[in-house]
């Protein structure tokens, strides 16, 4: 509900009501006053048609005649509860607006909830509050008696499915549950989170929010609120709200800190009810720049020598979550221009990107990833960028368009940059066209930050040295390494934001002559580090160096890695 009002300076400069009365009133009432100005009828400090006639010449706005009304209510999908708390009721819809007759024409809370549950326009007319319960009465007093008389029963799946999403519906319109859902999502926003993992228990609704790439329960919202939460998200997503057996799929926009953020919404069955994952894409925090993306000089400099080149692959690989769609993004905004068509497909399009055209994939229609990419080659285009390369008809598409041509981006899920080598020969791919048409591959993680306001240095002597930094780091007896403490700044995490370490593969001839020996990746690893590349690991130690990483949380993401057993 809104917290300020135009309606009553009107009543106050047109002393409709006096001061001193207001002030009395607004001293035991104040908050009430401020969200419901019709409150001032029922102390007796104006009457019901005082204050139609003030919304209507405060506000421009017209009164609704019941006498003009049909004798029953007009079909709509709107709670009869949400209805009578917020004392509006709907009195025509059409295909493109729904007219709301509201005893407090100032409730934009309702007028949004309405207007977004049914997808139309809201016209506001006003009404006096006896009007209102006579017309609320005469409409749905019947359907009232029902709801009260099943209002203890449980959702199950016997269910008659018209019941279930009217009473989905109903409880996914109720006030509480509303704001509740909005203030899980400005929470997220407001911790920069960029997912939330919403999920139901036997005993309880876990909400756990994924900043800095980690996992960390914050709420835990009643657990007789979980259909009521999951429905309210499933209508913002525009998802089916009856089907509770099949994974869903669905977006929603939201408004917070006076910016529109695009939301990726997903749903799983589980043993206790849908489990649901909301990814945050907040374009504004996202800089599609390569320069600031956090790479070592080394491999920024690589990396911008490989995507200046005509044609050929350049493969970018990490696991989920690792920010390898912004660094294909970044490359691609590089290319951006004019004279170069540049192509997409991908699943999901995360960011939309001006000047570039980009593909959606649809599975279930035919429009698979080896699909899309046959139609694109087609469209006469310099550059390509496809999602992921998953099995050997797609890969085998982009080794066929990088040797006629076209330069082509790419991701494989792979823990280093030699091991995609491997992988793309796993698949199937001949190693003569492989070592013919791959360019480069750049394997990259995001590793947190420290906080700034909480880190606290550690000691560090020869021996400890040499147990934890790659020998290719010689001992420097001046350095200094942070480790994580935990404050209120950083949610007593210890860390702040996230940067990116990465490894980039120059294909060189000698490389390229392994692949066509078929070498394992160890191999073709320690001929590349010979050869100058700089690993995960050693590039991670450069910012702990630098004191913006801890020792502890390169070798969480790192210590895995290069073990080609």
């Amino acid at each position: 509900m809104t917290h300020s009002s135009k309606v009553i300076p009107f009543l106050l400069d047109n002393h409709l009501v006096d001061s001193f009365s207001f002030n009395t009133a607004e001293s035991f009432h104040k908050q009430q006053l401020m969200q419901n100005p019709s409150l001032l009828v029922s102390l007796g400090l104006i009457s019901e048609q005082q204050m139609v006639s003030a919304y209507v010449k405060s506000h421009g706005i017209e009164k609704c005649d019941i006498k003009t009304l049909p004798s029953e209510a007009p079909s709509h999908e709107i709670a009869t509860r949400f209805l009578q708390e917020a004392e509006c009721l709907p009195v025509f819809i059409d295909e493109a607006e729904l007219t709301l007759a509201m005893v407090n024409p100032e409730d934009s809370f309702a007028c949004r909830s309405i207007a977004q549950l049914t997808k139309k326009r809201v016209k506001r007319l006003v009404i006096t509050q006896s009007e209102f319960k006579q017309l609320y009465h005469q409409w749905h007093a019947e359907q009232q008696d029902k709801r009260v008389a099943h209002s203890d029963r449980t959702l199950t799946d016997a269910d008659d499915d018209s019941s279930l999403v009217n009473r989905l519906k109903d409880m996914a319109s109720q006030e509480p549950v509303v704001k509740l859902v909005n203030s899980l999502l400005n929470k997220a926003v407001e911790l920069n989170a960029s997912d939330i993992h919403i999920e139901p228990f036997e005993h309880h609704l876990a909400v756990r929010y994924r900043m800095d790439g980690v996992l960390k329960q914050l709420d835990s919202p009643p657990v007789k609120s979980s259909a009521a939460v999951i429905s309210r998200i499933k209508i913002m997503a525009e998802l089916n709200i009856a089907e509770r057996r099949l994974p869903q799929d669905g977006r929603l926009q939201i408004h917070a800190d006076g910016r529109l953020i695009d939301c990726r919404v997903s749903t799983t069955p589980t043993l206790h009810g849908e489990s649901i994952v909301i990814r945050l894409l907040d374009k504004q925090k996202v800089t599609l720049d390569i320069q600031q993306l956090g790479l070592s000089p080394q491999s920024l400099n690589g990396l911008i020598k490989q995507i200046k080149q005509p044609h050929g692959i350049i493969l970018v690989t990490g696991p989920t979550g690792s920010g390898k769609t912004t660094t294909l993004y970044s490359a691609l905004q590089q290319l951006n221009t004019e004279e170069k068509k540049i192509l997409t497909v991908e699943d999901p399009i995360e960011y939309q990107l001006t000047g570039i055209n980009q593909i959606q994939v649809k599975p279930r229609i035919g429009l698979g990833f080896a699909e899309a990419l046959r139609a694109l080659v087609r469209q006469d285009p310099d550059v390509l960028m496809i999602g992921e390369m998953r099995d050997k008809e797609t890969a085998s598409i982009a080794i066929q368009s990088a040797l006629t041509g076209h330069l082509v981006f790419s991701t494989l899920h792979t823990n280093d940059a030699s091991s995609a080598v491997t992988r793309c020969l796993d698949m199937g791919l001949e190693h003569y066209l492989l070592a013919a048409s791959l360019n480069a591959v750049m394997a990259q993680r995001l590793v947190r930050r420290l906080c700034l306001s909480c880190r606290e240095q550690m000691p560090i002597n020869e021996s400890t040295w040499g147990t934890l930094i790659p020998d290719s780091i010689p001992f420097d007896d001046k350095a200094r390494f942070y480790r994580a403490v935990g404050c209120d700044a950083c949610q007593n995490s210890g860390y702040h934001g996230r940067t990116m370490i990465s490894e980039l593969l120059i294909m060189t001839d000698a490389i390229r002559q392994l692949i066509l020996q078929k070498a394992d990746a160890k191999t073709i690893e320690q001929k590349a580090i010979e050869q100058g590349m700089q690993t995960l690991k050693q590039d991670g130690f450069r910012l702990v160096l630098a004191g913006m990483t801890s020792v502890d949380e390169v070798l969480r993401l790192t210590q895995s890695d290069h073990t080609h057993d």
